[in-house]
C-alpha cells in the first residue's frame, strides 16, 4: 500500500516538473549507489534470517526517488542498465553469500525444512527490492525485450544457483519421506506439500517442470515398488489375504496423495498402483484362485470390487466391479 501512495505522489510531483513548478533531482552516479547499497543492506536481513525487517514510508520514498532520478536526469541509459546489474548482482550475491551456505551442508528432512524457509525470505527479500528498482520494470525493461523483468531475474537466480544445483538432492529427501511414510513411519506431510509447491512455483515457464519430472520419478519408483511387493504377496498370502492388501494399498496411496501431492498425481498413481497388483497379474490371481479351489461368490469378492472401484483416469483400465472381474474371467478362460 506504501508504495501505490508513493507512486501517485511521484507523479503528482512530475507533472508539475513538466508544468515548471520543480526541478528534478541530479543524483550522481556514486552517491545513487550508494544510497541503493543501504536499501539492499537492510533487505539481505531478511534472508539471514529477520523476516520481520521492514521499511518505513520515508525509506521506501527515498529509495524509490533515488532510482526514478538516477533515470530520469539524464537521456542516457548508461545509469539505468547499472541500476539493473546492479538488482541482479544483489541477489546471487545474497544466494552466494547466504543461501547456498545455509543449505549445501544439509541432508534429508533439515535440507527440505531449510529450502522452504530460505525460498520463503529470499522471496521476501525480492519483493522488496523489485519494489525499490521498479521504475526499471515499468519504464526501461519495456523498451528492451532482451531483458527479464525484476521478478523474473528473482527467479532465474535462484533457479539457476540454488534449485538446479541441489535438484537432485531435494528429489531424493521427498523420496524417502514418502517410502518412510509408506512403511509406516510418521513425517512431516505439510512440510512435503511446501516443498512439491515450490517445485511447480519454480518451474521455468519456457522451460523445465521440475514438479512432472518429480512426478515421473516418483511413478517409477512405485512401478518398481509394487511390482515388487506384489511378487511376494503373491508367493505367501492367500488371494483373500492379497486383495484386502491390495484395497489398504489403494486406500493409502488416495489418501497420500490427497496430503501432498497435486490432484492430477492421484489418479495416476492409484493406475500405476492397481497395474501392478491387479491387471498385470490377472492370470497369476485366477491360477491362485483356482489353486485356493475358490469360487467366485467368496468373502473377498466385495473386497475385491472396491479396489476395481477407485476413480482413475480415463484410458485406464476398466474402472467397475463388473468390467473389472469379467477380465478376471476372460483371463481363466485362458487356464481352463
Amino acid at each position: 500500500m506504501i508504495h501505490k501512495v508513493f507512486r501517485q505522489k511521484l507523479k503528482n510531483s512530475v507533472k508539475g516538473a513538466k508544468n515548471g513548478n520543480m526541478i528534478q533531482k541530479f543524483i550522481p552516479l556514486d552517491e545513487g549507489m550508494i544510497i541503493m547499497d543501504e536499501a539492499i543492506l537492510k533487505a539481505k536481513k531478511i534472508i539471514e534470517g529477520y523476516p520481520e525487517t521492514k521499511f518505513s514510508g520515508e525509506e521506501y520514498q527515498r529509495f524509490y526517488e533515488c532510482v526514478y532520478y538516477m533515470c530520469t536526469y539524464h537521456g542516457s541509459n548508461e545509469k539505468t542498465m547499472q541500476l539493473y546489474e546492479k538488482f541482479r548482482n544483489s541477489l546471487e550475491e545474497s544466494i552466494f553469500s547466504t543461501v547456498l551456505p545455509n543449505l549445501i551442508n544439509k541432508q534429508g528432512e533439515n535440507l527440505l525444512r531449510e529450502f522452504v524457509v530460505v525460498w520463503s525470505n529470499y522471496k521476501l527479500m525480492a519483493r522488496w527490492l523489485c519494489r525499490f528498482f521498479e521504475y526499471l520494470d515499468r519504464f526501461f525493461i519495456p523498451q528492451r525485450i532482451e531483458l527479464e523483468s525484476l521478478n523474473d531475474i528473482s527467479f532465474s537466480c535462484f533457479r539457476e544457483m540454488v534449485f538446479k544445483k541441489l535438484y537432485c538432492r531435494f528429489i531424493e529427501a521427498a523420496l524417502t519421506l514418502i517410502n518412510q511414510e509408506r512403511e509406516g513411519l510418521y513425517i512431516d506431510s505439510v512440510l512435503l506439500k511446501n516443498v512439491l509447491d515450490i517445485f511447480v512455483e519454480i518451474s521455468d515457464p519456457r522451460g523445465v517442470n521440475y514438479y512432472q519430472d518429480f512426478e515421473q520419478i516418483l511413478l517409477t519408483e512405485i512401478s518398481g515398488y509394487y511390482s515388487r511387493v506384489a511378487s511376494e504377496w503373491l508367493l505367501h498370502d492367500s488371494l483373500a489375504e492379497y486383495v484386502r492388501k491390495v484395497s489398504w494399498c489403494l486406500n493409502r496411496e488416495k489418501q497420500r496423495a490427497h496430503q501432498y501431492l497435486h490432484p492430477e498425481t492421484e489418479a495416476k498413481i492409484l493406475q500405476a498402483v492397481r497395474y501392478h497388483l491387479l491387471d498385470q497379474i490377472a492370470i497369476k490371481l485366477m491360477e491362485k484362485r483356482q489353486a485356493e479351489n475358490s469360487g467366485l461368490m467368496t468373502d473377498y469378492q466385495e473386497i475385491l470390487s472396491k479396489c476395481a472401484g477407485m476413480s482413475l483416469q480415463e484410458g485406464s483400465s476398466p474402472s467397475s466391479p463388473e468390467e473389472w472381474l469379467s477380465k478376471l474371467m476372460a483371463s481363466s478362460a485362458h487356464i481352463c
